[in-house]
């Protein structure tokens, strides 16, 4: 965080609440809350690959690859273009109102998606569905966390996103051993039924700290955009989204081109990226409250880029696992560094809300279109090589406007805490 905006924050945020607790039980209560919504949110979406694979294989296998992506990302779409919706909403008290819904809606998708057997079905199901639950609850996950820390706030976003890590280690592994056993159906009621527990939990930890005016307030502020920092930032999400996520829907399938005896293990390597997600979601927002958080997620951006084209090299199974520990570490900050950021960028809490899901709505237009434009790009004779060189090309130009954020804060200052 620039001084300019640490200060504009920091004034916010006494006259917004006098006494905000940056700790405590109650506090880190909200971490553990946000923790299971980021499971089962950014959780899903990050396994969306052992379903692309299981489809590609069994339930939708006269689909192309393109086709089946098109459910993830629809997904992961209205999971963030709700963000433009519910953050106003937020900002404006309706927490537990959405919260409720957005439980509903996601473990309601799941018992209908073990029913699905058509494509329209299964994109009804998991799509929308499920999609429009995830989205309700994306933005409280991320946005109630600066009202109960100032200082160690990337420390408690860091920790809550760990939740997407996790999830999307225990859910593939989950799913893929009760597949062969109890078969789709049962496979997804019972992920569904964990969902429920699990924001059970959120529904009972999480709370608003203050009582918040229920005017209207404005659905998207556009005023953010005649900010060059805000602006370059929104570019970084809408690129990053669009290429990042590329690896978690196709490395199963890729690693069953290159190693067919492999196929058993491919959709570990989900997992394993995941794992590795944690600690890149923990470890560099932790570095992120002593150096500045956009200074520590441009080089691991830069990092993720110099990996997603060191992908285009690596054609065996014991490289991929190397490759796949780096790259879920260094991406990892696309899930944890994004709120604390966005809270920087804003000059009240009272708007943060929104501008945060403005950047959700933008890095959903990018996920949208990366992920099924990656399907068809892997249909042509190019195949893989094309896939990862159009995967490499956007998380670089990822990298190119998160360093462009930077510049425009604070110039070509080296010490500059941003």
């Amino acid at each position: 965080m620039s001084e300019l905006g640490e200060t504009q924050l920091a004034e916010s945020i006494k006259e917004a609440a006098p006494e905000i607790p940056n700790g405590g039980l109650k506090a880190w209560s909200q971490v553990g809350g946000s923790f299971f919504l980021i499971l089962n949110t950014w959780g899903t979406i990050n396994s969306f690959g052992v379903f692309q694979s299981y489809y590609a294989a069994d339930l939708l296998s006269n689909k192309s690859d393109s086709d089946i992506s098109w459910i993830g990302s629809t997904q992961a779409f209205i999971v963030l273009i709700l963000g433009a919706f519910t953050g106003p909403l937020f900002d404006a008290g309706y927490l537990y109102h959405m919260l409720w819904s957005g439980t509903f809606f996601v473990v309601f998708g799941m018992m209908m998606l073990s029913l699905c057997t058509q494509y329209w079905q299964v994109m009804l199901a998991q799509g929308i569905c499920v999609g429009t639950g995830a989205g309700l609850l994306l933005v409280p996950s991320s946005a109630l966390l600066p009202l109960h820390f100032s200082t160690k706030k990337g420390q408690a976003q860091g920790f809550a996103a760990a939740g997407s890590s996790i999830g999307a280690v225990i859910y593939p592994i989950m799913f893929n051993r009760l597949i062969p056993e109890l078969g789709f159906p049962w496979a997804t009621r019972i992920w569904g039924f964990v969902m429920l527990v699990t924001l059970a939990i959120s529904l009972t930890l999480l709370r608003v700290r203050k009582p918040s005016n229920k005017h209207r307030r404005q659905l998207i502020d556009l005023a953010a955009f005649k900010e060059p920092p805000y602006t370059f930032f929104c570019l970084t999400m809408f690129f990053g989204f669009a290429g990042v996520y590329i690896p978690f829907f196709y490395v199963p399938s890729y690693i069953d081109v290159i190693d067919p005896s492999a196929t058993d293990l491919a959709f570990y390597y989900i997992a394993i990226m995941s794992a590795a997600s944690t600690f890149g979601r923990i470890i560099p927002n932790l570095l992120g409250d002593i150096f500045g958080c956009l200074n520590i997620m441009v080089p691991c951006i830069t990092a993720a880029t110099v990996l997603a084209w060191f992908w285009i090299a690596d054609t065996n199974t014991a490289g991929m696992i190397i490759w796949s520990i780096l790259y879920g570490f260094f991406t990892g900050c696309f899930v944890s560094m994004p709120p604390p950021i966005v809270a920087s960028l804003s000059p009240s809490l009272n708007k943060i809300g929104a501008r945060m899901g403005m950047v959700f709505s933008v890095g959903g237009l990018g996920i949208l279109i990366g992920n099924p434009v990656a399907g068809a790009v892997l249909g042509t004779s190019s195949g893989y090589l094309a896939l990862q060189s159009f995967c490499a090309a956007l998380v670089t130009l990822a990298a190119i406007f998160a360093a462009a954020t930077r510049i425009s804060m604070v110039g070509f200052a080296v010490h500059a805490k941003v």
